[in-house]
């Protein structure tokens, strides 16, 4: 058994959850659903991010104060993680107070390694994305490429992390194929680093909203210096002293942290020079998945195409939503939300394949076997699902350990899609009719209703509501999971009363 650390990005609390945190949320949700039934211990983290200048002038918009509106949409966050049923150990405040006490703590670290100086930074800024736009410099009055808005003018002081110290233990890091992944993020990232890093900004002056940098009146801390450091504060136990040396017992470092793209070079390039400098274990691998955009378009509020992950889930409900975004995309790479696609797709694979797959070999052998798992001495001599389970198992563990979900969910489908064609190959409907084939018949059902349980099984991770449903109607303890000894065949006991089946999805309507 290992000890493994998933964080999410702390999301920030500009606004409500979009779908893109959602995504996000989810796919880490899976991976740690999936860690945990292979009997490893995992603290899975998530959280917000809630200090900084987009905050404040929300707020003041708003005619609410900063935390007041930190603590609105923060309970967003968690409301919504629950409903869609993620499994988030610890959710992490950046206006937790022993937050700020890390922050402190971690700066003092930083500072006396002599890797903090004072300076003016001067450049465009954009504040949605709170950070000063390089390729803008000899720009007049320029857009910021993502959120499309004029970048603001900026000449201050501020207090600079010597980022440049950690050229050469940067470019090292970035040899080990592992650490970001996927590959092609990996190139984009060196090709970054090769032009040379730069000492960045950590501090801003006369900001109200964030926490004050010890020692320099009127500094607070950049949001990214703060933020980062959540990955950390959430790991710790509140109300207590705790020295950074001692963080590595608490589940430091993390095994993975899954990110958007767009903040990749974040935490692949400053978050691990910042702890170096204060000589502190690295995360193990950065993962940094693609955009999710509508219909060939890119979601906006302008456009009035944005996904709102709340309305979904009322509308379709989590299993439909799960299934989609984790088998039809391949994470790491963009993906298109397509309306049609998404109702034929939930509609075909779990309403069809799996669906009508447990209802019509549950009602079979309700039928014929006194509405019980039927009760007939194993055959030797037809292992066929069984071997193609085996090697289903195989291809489902490897595909989730490397986050290929897509990949994982078609392993799944091709076996509920094989069990079809086997029930169809035997036709125990028609096997039945002679009293001579009771038991060739028994044991057909059986394979198939096993198999249907390992699908169950294997399913938990992406889909876990449905897995409980479908294991339910199997009459099998869905409590306390294990894929170590859950995924050995033969698992569902013979002679067990099987309930009414029912459907375990509506079939999902296009408007």
């Amino acid at each position: 058994m290992s000890n493994i650390t998933i964080t999410t990005p702390l999301y920030y609390v500009n606004d409500k959850p979009h779908l893109g945190s959602t995504y996000t949320t989810i796919a880490s949700d899976a991976y740690a659903r999936f860690q945990r039934l292979n009997g490893n211990k995992v603290m899975f983290i998530t959280g917000v991010d809630e200090h900084g200048q987009k905050i404040q002038r929300t707020a003041a918009s708003n005619k609410t104060t900063p935390i007041n509106h930190c603590n609105t949409i923060s309970q967003k966050y968690k409301s919504l993680w629950e409903k869609w049923s993620i499994s988030n150990d610890y959710f992490i405040r950046t206006t937790d107070p022993h937050h700020q006490k890390l922050v402190e703590q971690f700066f003092q670290r930083v500072q006396s390694k002599g890797d903090i100086r004072i300076g003016n930074q001067k450049g465009w800024y954009c504040i949605g994305c709170e950070e000063y736009k390089e390729e803008s410099k000899d720009a007049s009055n320029p857009l910021c490429p993502i959120h499309l808005k004029e970048l603001e003018w900026r000449d201050e002081e501020n207090l600079f992390f010597c980022l440049s110290n950690y050229q050469t233990q940067i470019e090292n890091l970035l040899q080990n194929p592992e650490f970001i992944q996927p590959k092609s993020r990996r190139n984009e990232i060196i090709n970054f680093v090769s032009k040379g890093l730069k000492d960045f900004s950590i501090s801003r002056l006369n900001l109200e909203w964030g926490i004050p940098v010890p020692g320099y009146d009127g500094h607070t801390f950049y949001v990214w210096f703060d933020a980062l450091l959540g990955y950390i504060s959430a790991l710790l136990p509140q109300g207590q002293e705790i020295d950074l040396d001692d963080i590595n017992d608490f589940g430091w470092p993390p095994e993975i942290h899954i990110i958007g793209k767009d903040i990749l070079r974040f935490h692949a390039v400053y978050w691990p020079a910042m702890l170096l400098s204060a000589d502190l274990d690295l995360p193990t691998k950065v993962f940094g998945h693609g955009f999710l955009t509508r219909e060939g378009q890119k979601m906006g509020k302008s456009l009035g195409n944005v996904l709102d992950p709340e309305l979904l889930l009322n509308k379709y409900g989590e299993n439909a939503i799960r299934w989609y975004l984790l088998s039809d995309f391949r994470f790491g790479q963009d993906g298109d939300f397509q309306q049609k696609r998404f109702i034929d797709l939930v509609n075909n694979d779990l309403a069809n394949t799996i669906g009508n797959l447990l209802n019509r070999t549950s009602s079979m052998s309700r039928k014929w076997f006194t509405n019980k798992v039927p009760d007939f001495s194993y055959d030797s001599n037809e292992e066929y699902l069984k071997n193609l389970s085996i090697n289903t198992i195989i291809e489902v563990k490897e595909n989730l350990e490397n986050l290929s979900f897509k990949e994982a969910c078609s392993s799944i489908l091709n076996l509920a899609s094989s069990a079809n064609l086997y029930l169809n190959d035997n036709k125990p409907w028609t096997l039945i009719k002679e009293d001579k084939n009771k038991q060739r018949v028994g044991y057909c059902i059986y394979n198939v209703l096993e198999t249907i349980r390992i699908l169950a099984v294997l399913i938990n991770p992406i889909i876990p509501k449905l897995s409980k449903d479908i294991l339910n109607q199997l009459s099998y303890d869905d409590n306390h999971l294990n894929w170590n000894i859950d995924l050995e065949w033969g698992q569902l006991k013979k002679s067990t009363s099987l309930p009414k089946p029912s459907p375990i999805l509506v079939k999902l309507e296009d408007e």
